[in-house]
């Protein structure tokens, strides 16, 4: 059990990450590829990154180099998910390199002491070798997590749309308690379904909270309780299901003003009976409205409590994107209000 505590000083500094955070998704998806616990979820994945990792350069790479470092075990250096990685890809990576060796060092030790490391790890103290690492994560993320950007995204997006909606009605309490089932707020401390039992005191530095399509059931946290305060929780009953119905049949049932009108009423996120009446329609023709949208791959649904909330996939925000002329400024749209590629 984790226990996260609160003081008055935390609440205006909880904040919930914009985007996926992109090494916490290559973390966690290594962690799935290590078991065939929730693999169910992530079938389609699971399936199109065995045929990119099976005998390949890629795989063996996987195996020599990330695995070993980050195994699903109760521990694997948190300098291997930097706060940085909350400014995308690029800035993370960057992080990584220019750990202090010191720190590298520390946490190789910690490593070994509760789980055991590879020979070659205590060689990351070295810029060289953190390079090399640096290129894998790089090369792993763009094959095998790069390819299912607009599904990610679009659980995230979703996931936003909805804590933003319960932080509004029901206050931080709200927001704390309806997380996952994973969690349970007794205020004020936050009880979380953990690998080992411990405290973490927040004290006023606040509390990053990363959503994670790939994270599966039990919330992650950093072992070093003196680094920024991050919680990643599994995306609970948030991932997009594969269309089961031929695109072009969808889209064509798709065209129509009512249908059009629906698009544009999810932008910023919309209940069943939300879109009802923002149509004029019961809410059985709302629900049948929003099945074809889904089935197009345009919104994306999910239930929370007795409501079921509609968001945009990045799909259906490109639907609403004006064309520009050429030269021509952005204006602003609704898609702006989806999250932005780091």
């Amino acid at each position: 059990m984790l226990r996260i505590h609160f003081t008055s000083e935390d609440f205006p500094r909880i904040r919930l990450a914009r985007n996926p955070d992109p090494l916490w998704e290559i973390v966690c998806s290594l962690h799935r590829l290590q078991t065939t616990r929730g693999r169910w979820a992530h079938a389609d994945w699971y399936r199109t990154t065995r045929d990119t990792l099976a005998g390949t350069p890629l795989g063996a790479l996987a195996r020599r180099l990330l695995v070993p470092i980050i195994p699903r075990a109760r521990y694997f250096p948190d300098f291997l998910t930097p706060h940085e990685s909350a400014d995308g890809l690029t800035a993370a990576l960057k992080a990584i390199v220019e750990t202090p060796p010191t720190r590298v060092a520390h946490e190789v030790n910690t490593m070994k002491r509760v789980c055991g490391a590879p020979d070659w790890a205590p060689t990351l103290v070295e810029r060289s070798a953190r390079e090399e690492v640096v290129k894998a994560l790089r090369t792993y993320h763009d094959a095998v997590i790069a390819p299912h950007h607009d599904r990610i995204w679009a659980s995230i997006a979703s996931e936003r749309a909805l804590r933003g909606r319960e932080a509004m009605d029901t206050g931080i309490d709200g927001l704390l308690a309806g997380l996952t089932p994973a969690m349970r707020w007794r205020p004020p401390v936050l009880h979380v379904d953990y690998v080992e039992d411990r405290d973490l005191y927040l004290a006023g530095r606040g509390l990053r909270l990363v959503p994670s399509y790939f994270c599966w059931q039990r919330p992650i946290s950093l072992a070093d309780d003196t680094l920024h305060p991050v919680l990643v929780y599994p995306v609970n009953g948030c991932r997009p299901p594969a269309p089961q119905r031929s695109p072009d049949a969808s889209l064509a049932a798709l065209l129509g003003r009512t249908r059009a009108a629906a698009l544009g009423a999810v932008a910023l996120g919309a209940t069943t009976s939300e879109l009802a009446r923002a149509l004029g329609v019961s809410a059985a023709t709302a629900t049948h409205h929003t099945t074809v949208l889904r089935d197009a791959g345009l919104v994306m649904s999910r239930r929370s409590n007795n409501t079921v909330l509609h968001t945009l996939t990045p799909l259906g925000a490109s639907l609403l994107r004006p064309a520009r002329r050429p030269g021509a400024a952005a204006p602003a749209t609704l898609a702006e209000f989806q999250p932005t590629a780091p």
